[in-house]
């Protein structure tokens, strides 16, 4: 037994001088603290002569004690300086102080420069922030993995989705979503892809919704639907009742568009580049719900996805035919992330709407 428990304390034959004591004991390897604490064997052990033996539980600069010196470590370095990152922890600075230089003593590198004024990590500090992040986002992973819960009684989820999705396509899988699991919380953050995909990578948020072209190398995608860009109109518009249009019918628009920080926008203006329309832009506006409602009560005509326009008695999207104008929906979370039971039942429920929204349907999922 104690070999199997020499063998993990010592990896790559380093020497550890185990002393054996009546009471707890404490072992030092390469500057980390292993506890040990004496175990009872049976009677039916032999050759051992108190029927004790010190058994290793854990490094104290591991589990709990290793993740407070990492958050401190990062704290430090994301904040640039020991008095800011001891107000935002709560600590005092010689308290901070100290266990950042007890991480240094036992990883036997400065992680800091503390010579100017601004602290700055070192290049053995920018080196270790790397795994340090990476050991944390490990950490809590572990931890919702402990506490999910498979049968969905509770537990809680993290959504990302970009912003055309919030107007068509968020309602009808969180009705769904909570009709089958109300115990489960959502949280939902609209934003632009590059920062979803940013947060999925460093553990911020669990899924996200938005398209297949991912540039980080952190995330993976599964497909969700094409999503068709239309002309949308309203009611009193002239091409209301059309069910299709050509890509030169919009350059006789009057068009109300989302701004360029849109990714939808920079598709809408390749698209009038490589059919080589010139395009009338009345209005910009970097709010959906605001072009929508223009739409809505003018006779402006906007492009964006047809399911915007579904099930709406005001809204009519007409077709671009030939050209069309598409882009492919995906769902987008961390490579080699753990799942839970939510995530993945959120992901059946999304892949299902995505396919009746696909098919034409405009109704949300029923039971």
């Amino acid at each position: 037994m104690f070999g199997k428990v020499l063998e993990k304390l010592r990896p790559g034959g380093k020497s550890v001088t185990l002393e054996f004591k009546d009471a707890v004991d404490e072992v030092f390897h390469d500057g980390l603290s292993v506890w040990l604490v004496e175990a009872r064997l049976g009677p039916t052990v032999h050759n051992v002569k108190y029927r004790y033996i010190m058994l290793a539980i854990g490094f104290s600069y591991g589990s709990c004690m290793l993740s407070r010196h990492v958050r401190y470590f990062l704290a430090v370095a994301e904040n640039g300086g020991f008095t800011r990152a001891a107000l935002a922890l709560h600590v005092s600075q010689p308290a901070l102080s100290q266990q950042i230089k007890q991480l240094e003593e036992s990883l036997g590198a400065q992680l800091f420069d503390r010579s100017g004024r601004v602290t700055r990590l070192t290049d053995a500090g920018e080196t270790y922030a790397t795994y340090a992040r990476k050991a944390l986002r490990d950490l809590e992973e572990g931890k919702r993995a402990i506490h999910d819960v498979t049968d969905l009684s509770r537990g809680s989820l993290r959504i990302g989705l970009t912003p055309t999705f919030t107007s068509y396509f968020a309602g009808p899988l969180v009705e769904s979503f909570h009709k089958r699991y109300p115990n489960v919380s959502l949280s939902l953050r609209e934003m632009p892809q590059d920062r979803m995909e940013a947060l999925l990578a460093v553990d911020v948020l669990d899924v996200g919704i938005a398209f297949d072209d991912v540039r980080s190398a952190e995330v993976e995608t599964v497909a969700l639907m094409i999503e068709s860009l239309a002309l949308v109109v309203g009611r009193r518009h002239p091409l209301a009742k059309r069910r299709r249009v050509g890509a030169q019918d919009i350059a006789g628009e009057s068009l109300i568009l989302l701004t360029e920080e849109f990714a939808t926008r920079e598709l809408i203006d390749r698209y009038c580049r490589e059919n080589h329309i010139q395009p009338t832009v009345a209005i910009e506006a970097n709010s959906i719900s605001a072009v929508v409602e223009s739409v809505r009560r003018t006779t402006l005509s906007t492009l964006l996805p047809a399911g915007i326009a579904s099930g709406s008695r005001d809204l009519f999207a007409i077709a671009l035919e030939p050209q069309t104008l598409q882009r492919t929906a995906a769902l987008l979370w961390r490579k080699a992330a753990y799942r839970s039971a939510a995530a993945q039942a959120f992901t059946v429920l999304a892949l299902d709407l995505s396919s009746q929204f696909q098919a034409g349907g405009s109704h949300p999922l029923s039971d």
